[in-house]
């Protein structure tokens, strides 16, 4: 038996015992006990919780019982699997702690060597990019633990309006062009508020605010949009190339209508309190999108222009 297969068969062994001793799993296994001791030590420095009885009748034991069995994969799910952990490389903090890189150290470590060799030329030649954003990993991991637990967390929240504590529940996290996300209940404004969590300063676990239990039972899909909130209508005038940088939107794409010409418009609805952000977004295209109306998204892009004038003048 290769060793790798003896790995796996030790793995699946050990998790079915509530104890064991170097000698049962030798003479299970046909091995010396000098043997079964270096694999039980392989398996703890990849992240196999054992650890070891002292005293008379003493042993090993897992430090918890619950462990993935293995899993058959093709050559290429193993490739797809490998290059989508591998994408987590690109982001400055996970939620996970050290747990994907662990997770893909094994991973690789168990592949073929024709497969390992497959990888490590296409390293280099295929990513999923996501730019780097800098953050504490710590507040994504306490956040995680919230959302698992249902709990509240109280932020301390640096917001246009400036720094303040927030008492919120999770209900996910996600991320988008390397920032993470974190939409949640906000007991102050009694409504669901997003949060970006390289804004948050600080953040901790708090037991005396109790949890609402339908806010647990919302994901990042069933979750309410802001359709209960004022609403307005954001009108706009598209070049081509305007609607070649807008169509790959999602917040503007459904309302793109092109003209022969390959010009067009654009009918967006949003949240009154969001048109600044999205105003703030059609700016970055410069002449490409003209914004027609409202009056106040007009106002607020004549003002940024002016600003801008004035620091060069």
């Amino acid at each position: 038996m290769h060793k790798p297969q003896r790995l796996i068969q030790l793995i699946m062994a050990i998790n079915a015992k509530k104890s064991f001793t170097v000698k049962e799993l030798a003479d299970e296994f046909g091995r010396s006990t000098r043997t079964i001791t270096r694999d039980l030590q392989e398996l703890s420095e990849l992240g196999i919780p054992i650890y070891s009885i002292q005293g008379r009748g003493g042993g090993y034991k897992l430090l918890q019982e619950r462990m993935l069995p293995p899993i058959s994969l093709s050559e290429s799910e193993a490739i797809a699997m490998f290059f989508a952990c591998q994408s987590l490389d690109f982001f400055s903090s996970l939620p996970f702690g050290d747990g994907a890189e662990s997770a893909l150290h094994k991973f690789y470590h168990y592949l073929p060597a024709d497969i390992k060799e497959q990888i490590d030329r296409l390293k280099g030649r295929i990513m999923l990019w996501s730019p780097y954003r800098s953050m504490a990993p710590g507040i994504l991991q306490t956040l995680l633990q919230a959302i698992m637990t249902g709990s509240v967390v109280t932020l301390e929240y640096n917001s246009g309006s400036g720094v303040g504590l927030r008492d919120v529940q999770p209900i996910g996290l996600y991320t988008s062009s390397g920032y993470w996300y974190c939409p949640a209940y906000c007991f102050h404004r009694e409504d669901i508020r997003q949060f970006r969590a390289d804004r948050i300063l600080s953040v901790s676990l708090n037991e005396s605010v109790p949890s609402r239990e339908d806010i647990r039972k919302m994901t990042l899909m069933n979750k309410p949009e802001k359709g209960h909130l004022d609403q307005t209508t954001l009108h706009m005038e598209l070049t081509r190339k305007g609607i070649w940088l807008l169509e790959s939107n999602p917040r503007f794409a459904s309302g793109i209508q092109r003209n022969e010409d390959g010009s067009g418009t654009a009918a967006v609805q949003i949240a009154t309190e969001d048109l600044h952000f999205y105003v703030d977004l059609i700016w970055n295209l410069g002449s490409e999108v003209k914004i027609k109306g409202p009056l106040e998204a007009i106002t607020y892009i004549q003002e940024k222009a002016e600003a801008i004038r004035l620091l060069y003048s």
